[in-house]
């Protein structure tokens, strides 16, 4: 009498453990539909708040969004999380024959132009049930994203001299060239180093830091002379940018405000930009942005940057650029155009006070 109801009991535990398997994977589908959904919510208001945020509360825009990246991103990693505990509950559901069906999240493929580095598992030499011989049927790869570690390394360069028996000539093949006269530093640091100052806005202190715990010792003011020195190898390359921007029949042309850190405060500086884009109407000619900077926005800056244009110019209704339209400016005149994305502001403006109350 004792196996039937043992075997009874099993029953209704295992029912338990079923009917709890799926609500628990239910409630983690819930919570990752949720998850999604709030997610995309975010998107959506992230991205308006950043069309709007141009204007008076400029300030309190840039720290709301802020603030919901941040949250997106919990959310992203939360919404992941659930919806792997979804797939695991479900994959427990599958095992016992109660599965339901649901929407399976497609994975984006990992980039094709990465290298792949093949690791082939071990195979047995026999076969493990009776011991015969094995032939291959095929193969599952299984592709991780993975990553190398920077190696700091010193390049020795080695200029071998040669004398001659027959004149006693010394002869040595020239040095090599440095992109900074005398410098220890090769093409690549210097790129890496430029790029997380002006690509990722990294301040040359946290650079400092993050080398010094890689174990390589560069001082700040060395990083900087460094920085320095780049932008006379570079000038001839801004120079051609800067021509080819200049020679475009059309410019749009804007500025901005950036934080300057000055001794015991932040100023407020202004960054230029004159951008040439010919591709609405096919042009030819690629893309290019000239930039300037200025401690102040009086309109002698753009007179001073676009002194020898003459051409179609797009920007706001600066009146700093009012001097640059007049007849009889030498070289000549340049033609003003409006630009709708300023000019629809006012229209939204005035769309908003006719729903006040």
């Amino acid at each position: 009498m004792s196996e039937p109801s043992s075997t009874a009991n099993d029953i209704v535990a295992l029912r338990a453990a079923l009917a709890a398997a799926e609500l628990a994977r239910q409630e983690a589908e819930a919570r990752a539909t949720g998850a999604e959904a709030m997610v995309a919510h975010l998107k959506l208001l992230i991205a308006k708040l950043k069309h709007d945020r141009f204007g008076a509360s400029s300030e309190r825009s840039r720290k709301l969004i802020d603030q919901l990246e941040l949250e997106l991103g919990e959310l992203v990693a939360a919404a992941s999380e659930d919806a792997t505990r979804a797939e695991t509950a479900a994959g427990k559901d599958k095992a016992s024959g109660s599965a339901t069906p649901r929407r399976q999240p497609v994975r984006a493929p990992l980039p094709e132009h990465l290298p792949r580095e093949r690791v082939v598992l071990p195979a047995p030499s026999a076969c493990p049930c009776c011991g015969g011989k094995l032939s291959k049927l095929g193969e599952d790869v299984t592709e991780t994203l993975e990553v190398v570690p920077r190696q700091w390394r010193v390049i020795q360069t080695v200029r071998e001299r040669f004398a001659c028996r027959s004149c006693e000539t010394i002869t040595q093949p020239p040095a090599p060239f440095h992109p900074i006269a005398r410098g220890r530093a090769g093409p690549q640091l210097l790129a890496m180093i430029l790029e997380a100052k002006f690509g990722q806005h990294l301040p040359l202190n946290r650079l400092s830091e993050t080398y010094a715990r890689e174990g390589i010792e560069l001082g700040v003011s060395t990083i900087a002379d460094w920085v320095g020195a780049c932008t006379a190898t570079l000038a001839p390359l801004t120079a051609l940018i800067d021509a080819h921007v200049l020679a475009a029949g059309r410019l749009h042309g804007d500025d901005t405000t950036v934080p300057v850190l000055a001794k015991g405060r932040t100023i407020t500086g202004r960054v230029w930009t004159y951008v040439r884009d010919d591709r609405p109407f096919a042009g030819p000619a690629p893309p290019a942005a000239m930039f300037r900077y200025s401690r102040d926005r009086t309109g002698e800056h753009p007179r001073r940057h676009l002194a020898g244009y003459v051409g179609i110019l797009q920007a706001d209704a600066y009146a700093g650029f009012n001097e640059l339209y007049a007849a009889n400016r030498k070289p000549g005149s340049i033609t003003e155009a409006a630009c709708w994305a300023h000019g629809r502001r006012k229209l939204f403006k005035l769309a908003e006070v006719a729903r006040a109350p």
